[in-house]
């Protein structure tokens, strides 16, 4: 999803056209949203976990092994 946003971003500022990525993220977007409804649907009542998590969760599991966080990048 990621990919798609920077795709849009770098189709406005280069003012082009985006429709098309812009709708794909759209789409992610609402199976995203379905999927936390199901997730919610089922019990689960957590706090999902965001992107400022993940990140810092893998910057945890590399620090401690230099050599894999070479491999990853």
């Amino acid at each position: 999803m990621a990919g798609v946003e920077a795709s849009v971003r770098e189709l406005i500022n280069g003012d082009r056209d985006c429709a098309r990525q812009a709708l794909a993220q759209m789409d992610l977007r609402r199976k995203v949203d379905l999927l936390i409804g199901e997730w919610k649907a089922a019990g689960g009542g957590g706090v999902l976990p965001d992107v400022r998590d993940r990140v810092r969760l893998r910057l945890v599991k590399t620090a401690g092994n230099p050599a894999r966080a070479h491999t990853r990048r």
